[in-house]
């Protein structure tokens, strides 16, 4: 289910941002640099809800197949 993009990887997005933050409350990047850097941010975060709402709608149809725990095919819209 490859199409060319690398798989997203939730915990080094989660780093990313971190090192965006302390970057930022550095207070040495310029005003130009600030707002790429709030942007990458804003990326990133969008990218990490998005991998959340996935998992949370994997985990709910687990848990309405009558109980049972069996896994079925998702289609994460990709």
């Amino acid at each position: 289910m490859t199409d060319g993009k690398p798989a997203f990887n939730f915990e080094q997005a989660l780093q990313e941002l971190e090192q965006l933050v302390v970057r930022m409350e550095s207070g040495e990047l310029t005003l130009e640099d600030s707002l790429q850097a709030f942007e990458q941010g804003i990326g990133l975060t969008r990218q990490c809800q998005q991998a959340l709402a996935s998992a949370e709608q994997r985990v709910q149809i687990l848990l309405e197949q009558n109980g049972n725990s069996v896994a079925q095919p998702f289609d994460d819209g990709e």
